[in-house]
C-alpha cells in the first residue's frame, strides 16, 4: 500500500493525494507523466521524494519513513515490512510515576518472548530485540507503551514507524479495549478467568502475586499477556485488510 500513497510528500494531504489519484495509481505512475495541478518544479521535487522512498523500500529502510507519514497511516508500511514487524505489549505496576514494567510481551509472528520484571528483563536484550524490527505495533501504544518506555528507559525504543492498532480500529468502526474488539471479530481466548475473576486488570495479578508469592497467578498474567500480543497481529491484519479495500 505505501506505493500508493503520496502522503509521505511535503505539503500532500489526503485532498490532495485524492486528486493526484485520480491521475496516478502509485508512484510508478506519477514518475511517468506530468500531471495536472502541480507545476513543473513542484512535479521534479516530488519525483525526487519518490524516489528516495523506493530506494529506502529497496534497502528495507523503514525508518526512512519515520515521521514521514501521519501515525495514523504507518499501517501503509506493514505489507512491505509484516516480516520484521513486532508487536509489544507492556504491563506495569500501576499509573504513578513511580511505576514499573512487571511483564513486557514480544511476537514477531512466529515466536513470543516474554520478559518478567526480577527474573529475565534484561534491558539490553530487550533493546536488541526491538532494534532488529522494522515496525513495532501495539494496542493503545501511542498513548502508553512507547511514552512509557522511551521516558523510563531513553534510547531503548528504535526510531521506526510505530502502528496502534486502536485507532486503526476506530477508523473501521471497532471501538473499545482489546479484549472488546476480539469479541467484536469473534476471537476467543481459551482462558477467561482473568476476566472473570480480575476484571481483565493485570495490575490486580502482579499485586496478587507480589502479595503472595504464588505463581499461580503470575502464570496467569504471562499467559494473558503473551494472549495480548498474538491477537493484536490478527486484528491489525483484520483491520489493514479492511482498510486496504476501503
Amino acid at each position: 500500500m505505501i506505493r500508493k500513497t503520496f502522503q509521505f510528500l511535503p505539503g500532500v494531504g489526503e485532498k490532495k493525494e485524492k486528486n493526484i489519484l485520480q491521475h496516478a495509481k502509485n508512484w510508478s505512475d506519477f514518475l511517468d507523466r506530468q500531471l495536472p495541478g502541480i507545476s513543473a518544479r513542484a512535479k521534479n521535487a516530488y519525483d525526487i521524494e519518490i524516489r528516495r522512498a523506493g530506494q529506502a523500500l529497496r534497502e528495507n529502510d523503514s525508518a526512512y519513513f519515520t515521521g514521514k507519514l501521519r501515525p495514523i497511516e504507518n499501517w501503509r508500511l506493514y505489507d512491505v515490512f509484516a516480516e520484521e514487524a513486532i508487536f509489544l505489549d507492556v504491563e506495569s505496576s500501576g499509573s504513578s510515576l513511580g511505576s514499573y514494567i512487571t511483564v513486557l510481551g514480544l511476537y514477531d509472528g512466529i515466536n513470543t518472548k516474554t520478559m518478567v520484571n526480577g527474573m529475565n528483563l534484561d534491558l539490553a536484550v530487550l533493546k536488541k530485540e526491538l532494534h532488529k524490527a522494522k515496525l513495532i505495533i501495539t494496542f493503545n501504544g501511542s498513548s502508553f507503551d512507547i511514552p512509557f518506555l522511551e521516558k523510563k528507559y531513553p534510547g531503548l525504543v528504535p526510531c521506526i514507524p510505530h502502528i496502534d492498532v486502536r485507532h486503526l480500529c476506530a477508523k473501521v468502526g471497532l471501538t473499545g479495549g482489546l479484549k472488546e474488539i476480539e469479541t467484536q471479530l469473534g476471537i476467543c481466548r481459551p482462558n477467561r478467568i482473568v476476566e472473570k475473576l480480575y476484571s481483565g486488570d493485570p495490575i490486580k495479578l502482579w499485586r496478587t502475586y507480589m502479595a503472595t508469592g504464588d505463581e499461580y497467578y503470575l502464570g496467569l498474567l504471562i499467559e494473558y499477556n503473551e494472549e495480548d500480543v498474538i491477537n493484536l497481529k490478527t486484528i491489525a491484519e483484520r483491520v489493514i485488510k479492511k482498510l486496504s479495500v476501503g
